[in-house]
């Protein structure tokens, strides 16, 4: 009797030890974005720069939003996001938990991440936030409007680029001060630009260089209701995206714009390609991948998006709280 319940033992131990190692990860929570969104690829790079791949953590597919929440409740110890500077939300979570810390990148992280994506090195200033002590070094890209070359003509892509520059300082968030004239090729780089934004930004003195996108768009059958897309609630993209909606359905005769939360980059131009929607913001880095094929896009290009507009720089932001003793990702592993 005795060794019939020594094995029955043995086997409840063998069969939660499986139960444990099917739910994965390390022992740290990190919040890496939603699935098939530029936070989540680059949030991986980021932390394989630190020597973490899948099953060193326990991964959290959340908007930033949630992430925020469950940093604050103790249920995620690190979340990673793309977010404008001042991020809303980053202030939001110090002003409810009171004990938020940032974590920067070191130099050979840096380095890891400009070689192996578009993203460059930025410092944080200390005085970005009021619980920062130090500034904080990261790395930034850009956030930019894409088009479909299927349903926005010509004449629309022109107007949507003169609202966005000449209407930004009706627009209440804080990012939209970047929408200016100055910086409006930032992020095209590389990309097919709407020939509608072309001709504004010409007959405003830039010079553009990009490739002239093609397209099928025809002004005589244009639709009348147009999908934005955004990402999270809790990020950037959805606030700032419903304001540029709500300018352009004032501005431009004809138009109704309506925003809808996504994933983000990915999404929008996987749904920009697949004909589900007309306007999507995304980081310029995955704008260029799904150009050319590749990460997230290999095999499945998106050769129907076109540059209309830079809007803000994009930062990396990654927050904990003082209560973790986390006080770098190099503490994760």
């Amino acid at each position: 009797m005795r060794k019939k319940k020594v094995h029955v033992l043995f086997f409840l131990a063998i069969g939660m030890v499986l139960v444990l190692s099917a739910c994965g990860g390390g022992s740290k929570n990190i919040a890496i974005g939603p699935a098939a969104s530029e936070t989540n690829n680059v949030a991986k790079l980021i932390l394989q720069a630190y020597g973490l791949e899948d099953g060193d953590y326990k991964a959290y597919q959340e908007g930033f939003g949630d992430a925020a929440d469950g940093v604050q409740d103790g249920n995620i110890d690190v979340s990673i996001g793309i977010l404008g500077l001042p991020a809303a939300s980053i202030e939001s979570l110090q002003a409810s938990a009171g004990d938020v810390k940032m974590l920067g990148l070191s130099d050979k992280a840096i380095e890891h991440i400009e070689k192996n994506s578009g993203y460059r090195r930025l410092t944080i200033p200390k005085e970005t936030y009021d619980f920062l002590t130090e500034d904080i070094e990261t790395v930034t890209a850009y956030a930019i409007l894409m088009g479909s070359t299927d349903t926005i003509d010509e004449e629309l892509g022109y107007e949507i680029a003169k609202s966005m520059i000449e209407n930004a300082s009706e627009n209440t968030h804080a990012q939209a001060q970047q929408m200016t004239l100055e910086n409006a090729l930032r992020g095209a780089e590389g990309l097919l630009i709407h020939p509608g934004a072309k001709r504004y930004y010409e007959e405003q003195g830039l010079t553009v260089e990009n490739e002239v996108a093609e397209l099928t768009a025809d002004a005589t059958k244009r639709k009348k209701e147009f999908i934005l897309g955004t990402g999270s609630q809790g990020g950037t993209y959805y606030p700032l995206g419903g304001e540029m909606a709500n300018l352009w359905n004032k501005y431009i005769d004809g138009m109704n714009v309506t925003n809808t939360e996504t994933g983000a980059s990915v999404e929008n131009l996987s749904s920009i390609r697949d004909g589900h929607m007309d306007l999507g913001m995304s980081v310029h880095v995955p704008a260029l991948q799904a150009l050319n094929g590749e990460a997230e896009f290999e095999g499945h290009e998106v050769k129907n998006a076109a540059f209309i507009g830079h809007i803000y720089p994009e930062v990396i932001q990654i927050v904990t709280r003082e209560k973790t003793k986390i006080k770098s990702l190099g503490d994760l592993k």
